[in-house]
């Protein structure tokens, strides 16, 4: 799968996210920039989840249908043309980082897909299932990993 470079200006790859996108922060979704995706791709498809978590996996932000020429979303927004999903907060939207107490520093994983066609994602996907789906159908993705610890 080709390369999307993907950043943000409240945090570098593998650096501390600011308190302010953390649930009991402000819980604003933080800012990202991306590279054009490859030619070919009909919507982006994005991803935030803690492989961290005691329970598993867990999805803080998925959002589908976001338009290719978007080149990222600013913060507190939804992506244009995006459509939000339920996180394993049993929210649609972002919610973010709260690990447990006490944990070492969590990953936060923000991923981002280009898809050549609209994928079928339920409302409420595992981290898995959205893995599982774009290995199969993505062009292109791009990672952005932020820490956070309480």
């Amino acid at each position: 799968m080709a390369g999307i470079e993907l950043h943000s200006t409240a945090f570098n790859d593998r650096t501390p996210i600011p308190r302010r996108h953390a649930k009991d922060g402000d819980n604003v979704s933080p800012p990202l920039i991306w590279s054009p995706p490859p030619r070919g791709t009909s919507e982006l498809v994005l991803l935030c989840e803690d492989p961290d978590a005691p329970s598993g996996t867990f999805v803080h932000w998925l959002v589908t249908g976001i338009a290719p020429e978007s080149g990222g979303v600013a913060e507190g927004e939804v992506p244009d043309g995006g459509t939000p999903h339920r996180n394993d907060f049993g929210d649609h939207g972002w919610d973010g980082p709260q690990p447990p107490v006490g944990d070492r520093p969590h990953r936060y994983r923000f991923r981002l897909y280009a898809v050549p066609e609209p994928v079928p994602l339920p409302d409420a996907a595992t981290a898995e299932q959205v893995h599982r789906t774009m290995s199969q159908h993505g062009l292109a993705s791009g990672l952005l990993t932020g820490l956070h610890q309480r």
